[in-house]
């Protein structure tokens, strides 16, 4: 069989291990940096984004002191304040004036690194950090990444999903606060979104949780509807559905009515 040689580190940061696995044939002189600088951005975004370290440029602006002028704060708020409008409210990273971006930071960091890794040379890599996954390239030559979709509750694999270039986001490992009311929402198991940029599906999969089950369905065959984006919702009790073009890149059985 024949396999990429690269290289594959895992560090703990953003509160979590974070694994890059890079599959390119490139020689180790430029492998080592491209991995020494991927987790030197990933500090920096924890460092920078963190609401519980009482330095970061988000618990500076959430005790009103000042911060710097970083473009990527804006960049992320801006795109949080419209995922809000997308989701009508479900994703807000604003709530009683605390400002939170949790929800979306994670996948928009490793959406940036991937970008990175590509520039860099390493087309083909897995990026993992908890229910985040990044996929670009090839597992092996001419062979997609196959990514096994986990119940967060369980450990059960759900899914696989076959692909080249993809984002995936499970949400369901940690609470999830409906923000109109401040409950935490326990009708929903997990939500799994499946798309071509893993800030988005990180957002979406937080939104579609916080909703429960009946909404997020509807939300989800509208989502799917409009674009590139699938998702899948496991139930409380069990049930597993999935719009159609999320069944189809994976085993997925049902599929929501549409």
């Amino acid at each position: 069989m024949t396999t990429f040689p690269g290289s594959a580190r895992v560090e703990w940061v953003m509160g979590m291990p974070v694994s890059v696995d890079i599959r390119t044939a490139l020689p180790e002189r430029e492998l080592t940096p491209v991995l020494d600088d991927a987790f030197s951005w990933l500090r920096w975004v924890a460092d920078t984004f963190d609401p519980d370290n009482e330095d970061s440029q988000i618990a500076r602006l959430n005790d009103g002191r000042t911060i710097r002028q970083v473009p990527e704060l804006v960049e992320v708020l801006h795109r949080c304040d419209e995922i809000s409008r997308a989701t009508n409210g479900w994703f807000e990273a604003r709530v009683d004036g605390v400002t939170d971006p949790s929800g979306y930071i994670k996948g928009w960091a490793l959406e940036r690194l991937s970008r990175g890794l590509c520039n860099a040379g390493a087309v083909d890599h897995r990026i993992v950090a908890g229910g985040d996954i990044r996929v670009r390239g090839s597992a092996m030559p001419g062979k997609p990444w196959r990514t096994a979709v986990r119940d967060p509750r369980t450990g059960v694999v759900r899914a696989v999903v076959h692909a080249h270039d993809l984002g995936i986001s499970t949400s369901g490992r940690r609470p999830v606060v409906d923000p109109h009311t401040g409950k935490v929402q326990e009708d929903v198991g997990s939500v799994t979104v499946i798309g071509p940029d893993l800030g988005l599906t990180d957002a979406y999969a937080t939104a579609l949780f916080a909703m429960g089950p009946a909404r997020a369905r509807r939300f989800a065959v509208d989502l799917a509807a409009e674009g590139p984006y699938e998702t899948m919702i496991i139930t409380r009790n069990g049930q597993e559905i999935s719009t159609p073009g999320f069944a189809r890149r994976s085993g997925a059985a049902d599929r929501l009515a549409v």
